[in-house]
């Protein structure tokens, strides 16, 4: 292609314009496009009632006190608005008291997401005047249950109480490839999500980062993914939300059910079109931190 023209990278809450000199020989590599969902409401409608390895959403709910939804913060493009709603009406017509459902930005050691931020996030100001939205915070001591360590490598394990506490436990988010978990979402939103700092900071370590398994778009043998595993087996019952968007943020695939398997269920769908051959090694890879919220 013609380097002149530019090329457009995601970046931010927009695009950055990539000028080569002109003697470059430039080749765009990208991931296969998936056709949106020409009604994405009615696909998350379809997820909550036919989950993967799972009752349905509201049979779910039945009987359950208290419920907590992890939601990922401001810096993963996670469609919020798309399903927070839906998923917290669910909720109510099942018998929880708004009272008792709550919203849990699975910070992990980021800041908190306050103010208009918070707004942006959760993307419907019903869901905020129905129940409440609050952030974790890692370094709270008391805000954490302490499990012990997980049984194969001793991380240990402590989770934001409100999370564990809740009858009913869902985290949401957004499947891509990671480069230490293998894949985003699911079970990760968990752990290091919403985990005390002594959880992340292992996770962060070099016994993990360093591992040639933990690496992206890999699950077999990576030790950050199996741990994860160890630590929602360790929680209980957990379920989750899973989305997969394009390149314009749009909505093209979403699973709903037992976290383990509605999150596998999502990898399977994301790991077909994300892996692209190429025929050669190149000596310069122009790329970008990809996007945030709108």
């Amino acid at each position: 292609m013609n380097a002149n023209t530019g090329i457009d990278i995601a970046f931010g809450r927009a695009h950055l314009t990539v000028r080569l000199p002109a003697e470059a020989e430039v080749q765009v590599i990208r991931k296969r496009a998936r056709p949106k969902l020409p009604d994405p409401h009615a696909a998350i409608r379809a997820a909550f009632d036919r989950p993967v390895a799972a009752p349905p959403l509201r049979e779910l709910a039945r009987a359950k006190r208290s419920a907590c939804i992890l939601i990922c913060d401001i810096t993963r493009p996670v469609p919020n608005h798309l399903f927070l709603r839906p998923m917290i009406e669910d909720l109510l017509a099942s018998g929880i008291p708004a009272a008792r459902i709550s919203v849990l930005v699975a910070t992990g050691l980021h800041r908190p997401n306050e103010g208009e931020e918070l707004a942006e996030l959760i993307g419907d100001p019903w869901v905020q005047q129905t129940v409440e939205v609050v952030n974790h915070f890692a370094r709270n001591d008391a805000d954490h249950v302490d499990f012990g360590h997980t049984p194969t490598r001793q991380t240990p394990v402590k989770l934001n109480r409100r999370f564990v506490d809740a009858e009913l436990r869902i985290a949401t988010g957004l499947v891509e490839p990671h480069f230490m978990a293998g894949w985003s979402g699911g079970r990760k939103v968990v752990a290091p999500g919403v985990a005390h700092h002594t959880t992340i900071r292992t996770f962060h370590s070099a016994r993990f980062m360093e591992d040639p398994l933990a690496v992206q778009c890999n699950l077999v043998g990576n030790p950050l993914h199996e741990e994860q595993l160890e630590i929602v087996r360790m929680l209980g019952d957990v379920y989750a939300l899973n989305t997969v968007i394009d390149e314009a943020r749009d909505l093209v695939h979403v699973t709903f059910g037992e976290i383990i398997a509605s999150h596998l269920a999502a990898v399977a769908f994301i790991d077909k079109v994300t892996r692209v051959q190429v025929a050669r090694r190149f000596g310069t890879i122009v790329t970008s931190s990809a996007s945030t919220m709108r």
